[in-house]
């Protein structure tokens, strides 16, 4: 199983590892700070040991990581991943801002009415199965999630039986959630939220998601 260092610190941007297995064009590493795409969060970019990710897929509890055909690593072989930070830190900023706008949309529309969303790094969208409208709706939903960014309020991730990977974030006051992404630190990172509606097909509503300068939008290391 591959260590999961985007978990314990997603605000690492280079780890030295090591190869563990090789099948033709794909590595597994013993441990990573490059996310892999799930619940709609896209994934990170970068190289590892210099050679770019061409694709980075969840199998099982391992990550596999595709690179050009002739990346010639084998395993136990050292290596330096990196990850595009800005890119990593807008995608985090944007996720937080969903998950806020997803826990307030779902309050007033029910969770079962979540079909689907889907994270990059200059918008989230979340999909409801719903024939009304959420337009009315969004300005309430807007001004709520902007009181949670202004708080600036502390962001608590953590394991709910780690053996099996579950995560969960917590904003005291307002939501404890499972989720498995790359977390902020602090709700005033993510910036103003701007939401738009838009209609993606019948029986179907999309709140799109953006953000402006948070209060730490720069680089943040540990």
């Amino acid at each position: 199983m591959t260590r999961k260092v985007f978990w314990e610190d997603p605000y690492r941007t280079t780890l030295e590892t090591r190869v563990e297995e090789v099948a033709g064009n794909e590595v597994v590493l013993a441990a990573t700070i490059f996310y892999a795409f799930s619940g709609g969060q896209e994934s990170d970019e970068g190289t590892i040991g210099g050679r770019p990710v061409l694709e980075a897929r969840k199998d099982g509890a391992r990550i596999l990581y595709r690179l050009a055909p002739d990346h010639g690593l084998r395993p136990g072989d050292p290596v330096t991943v990196t990850i595009d930070w800005e890119r990593r830190y807008r995608l985090m900023r944007l996720h937080f801002a969903a998950e806020i706008v997803l826990e307030l949309a779902c309050r007033r529309l029910g969770r079962e009415a979540k079909i689907g969303a889907h994270i990059a790094a200059d918008k989230a969208r979340i999909d409801f199965a719903t024939a009304t409208s959420v337009a009315p709706l969004l300005p309430a939903i807007a001004a709520e999630a902007n009181e949670i960014v202004v708080a600036d309020q502390p962001i608590i991730s953590a394991f709910d039986g780690k053996g099996q990977e579950r995560r969960y974030w917590r904003v005291d006051g307002f939501a404890t959630v499972p989720c498995g992404g790359t977390h902020l630190r602090r709700t005033g990172e993510i910036g103003r939220i701007a939401l738009r509606r838009q209609n993606p097909g019948r029986g179907k509503e999309r709140i799109e998601i953006r953000v402006g300068d948070g209060a730490a939008a720069e680089r943040i290391q540990a």
